[in-house]
């Protein structure tokens, strides 16, 4: 009888020590496949709004731009930030110099000078109210209404807290300095 209980214990006690996949099935559940954030065109984004309103987080970028590629391979790659993003915004990439005319509330804008190197498109502009720097972020509210503009590369650290300030619509009820002091560190 002692030998057969301890017998028990210690092949109980091995399964524990080694891992055994009955056991870490139980303890460990499968990792979750990586959320990406699911990209779409302006004028997509555009009709998806009209027929279910949601905020738009437009990326406006240039191809030669260094700093667009580090948030593409680092920010915007970061899970947190894709899941918030595809749950709360329609995301758009917005090349700020390409050749293809937009129509937005219907009127169409244009590239200039698409055959020209670095010209840029005339929506682009409009978004970054005249302002060429790239990367670039602009909010549209649910009434796809200019709301907010930002500037540059974002760790997705200071990325998240912004989306949350207009991906909650905390920007109608307080300031962002309101916002972030009320916020726990």
């Amino acid at each position: 009888m002692f030998k057969s209980g301890f017998t028990l214990f210690l092949t109980a006690l091995t399964l524990l020590i080694t891992g055994h996949p009955a056991i870490a099935q139980k303890n460990d559940p499968a990792p979750k496949k990586s959320e990406t954030i699911r990209w779409i065109s302006f004028e997509e984004a555009m009709k998806l709004n009209k027929k279910k309103p949601k905020m738009v987080f437009i990326d406006i970028y240039t191809d030669w731009c260094g700093w667009c590629k580090k948030m593409d391979a680092e920010t915007f790659s970061d899970p947190e930030i894709a899941a918030y993003i595809n749950k709360r915004f329609y995301a758009v990439k917005f090349n700020a110099e390409q050749k293809e005319a937009v129509i937005f509330k219907e009127q169409e804008f244009i590239n200039p000078n698409p055959e020209k190197s670095r010209s840029t498109h005339k929506l682009a502009l409009a978004l970054l109210k005249n302002e060429k720097l790239y990367p670039s972020y602009v909010i549209l509210d649910k009434s796809s209404d200019w709301t907010f503009k930002l500037k540059g590369y974002l760790a997705a650290g200071d990325l998240l807290p912004v989306l949350k300030f207009y991906g909650e619509e905390h920007y109608k009820k307080m300031s962002w300095g309101e916002y972030s002091q009320s916020k726990p560190k």
